[in-house]
Order: C-alpha cells, then structure tokens, then sequence
C-alpha cells in the first residue's frame, strides 16, 4: 500500500511501517509545509492513502470533493499508540482504503465512510 503521512503523525508510525513492505512517505520531511489542500492533492497525485490528525483533510474531501485516495484520520491517539493503531487499521481495512474510503480511528472504534 502506497502511504503518505501528514506532518502531524509521529515520524515514529513511518519507522514502524516501512519494513512492512508499504511505500511510505513523510510530509515531515518536505519543509515547509505545503498546506491541508497541496497535501492531499501530492496524496492524490501518487495514489496514496492520507494518514493524518487533522480533520481538516476530511472536510476538503467531503464536503468540496477534493480527491483523494483513502484517508485515515486518526482521533485522540498519543504519539505511541498512533503507529500500532495506524498499522491495525491499513491491515484490517486494506479493500476499503484501496477503494478511497475515510476511516476515522479511535481508541474505541473505527467509522467507515465508504468512498462515492
């Protein structure tokens, strides 16, 4: 699976997940920020799925249908939990992210919102 991390996830998740085989990238390593809109758009253009703590990205994709290719968005999740949550869910949810879906992850739960 083709991954881009927000620069608000812990560079840690990045670690964790790229010996599993996913193609990774960190926007933590592009300084400056680009911004939510050029994010998901480098996202979009590479066909990878957005992890990210930021709501915004979700609000881009529904409700000004900017496209996307799956997001993530993670709710409430200490730097150590957001790389075990993070790999849990792209397993688990694999068929829904490849097909563009929202998933928003709690520690409680995990909402889908399938693609359009």
């Amino acid at each position: 699976m083709k991954l881009l991390l927000d620069t608000c996830v812990c560079r840690g998740v990045a670690a964790t997940r790229a010996p599993a085989g996913h193609d990774l990238r960190w926007m933590g390593e592009v300084p400056p920020d680009p911004g939510d809109e050029a994010v998901l758009g480098i996202a979009s253009d590479e066909g990878r799925v957005l992890t990210t703590l930021d709501k915004e990205f979700v609000e881009l994709a529904i409700v000004y249908g900017t496209p996307h290719c799956g997001i993530i968005g993670l709710v409430d999740l200490p730097a150590r939990q957001q790389g075990t949550y993070s790999a849990v869910v792209r397993d688990r949810f694999a068929d829904e992210l490849s097909c563009g879906a929202i998933l928003t992850v709690t520690s409680e739960r995990v909402r889908i919102r399938p693609a359009d």
